[in-house]
């Protein structure tokens, strides 16, 4: 493998099962030098870098809910509720399903990065000890 074919290559990181991150909640986590936010949004789940580009505050830390949408005057149109991350220093919204700003969308946007669910990737035959396990579901996996 050359070195342009290791730069392509995306490293998978289990973050946790999906009965860990219910719907609405975030978990913030560490991925070399990255500190990335995964999402789950009504049960789908979206990971976002944890750094807006505006001033590089901790953009994952913000709250997230939804946002006013374009309507016709005099009518105001509320949306997109649990998609939109507000920047805790200076109230600039994402939207965590795609990366793009919501004012003047294109831009500017935040990294996002490929969320899976998948099956643990720890084989069994390298368990040390043994004991009955429930499952809870798949692992949430984000590609970096």
């Amino acid at each position: 493998m050359d070195y342009s074919e290791m730069a392509m290559t995306k490293q998978r990181y289990e973050i946790c099962t999906v009965a860990e991150l219910p719907p609405g909640s975030r978990r913030i986590v560490e991925i070399g030098f990255r500190s990335i936010g995964v999402f789950n949004v009504d049960n789908r789940f979206y990971a976002v870098r944890n750094l807006c580009p505006h001033q590089a505050a901790p953009l994952c830390r913000g709250t997230l809910s939804g946002t006013m949408l374009p309507a016709e005057a005099g009518k105001y149109q509320y949306g997109l509720e649990g998609r939109i991350l507000r920047c805790p220093w200076h109230s600039w919204e994402f939207d965590v399903t795609t990366g793009e700003r919501v004012f003047i969308p294109g831009t500017m946007r935040v990294k996002t990065y490929e969320v899976a669910l998948e099956s643990s990737s720890v084989p069994e035959s390298q368990s040390v000890e043994i004991y009955p396990v429930e499952i809870a579901g798949p692992m949430i996996v984000v590609y970096v």
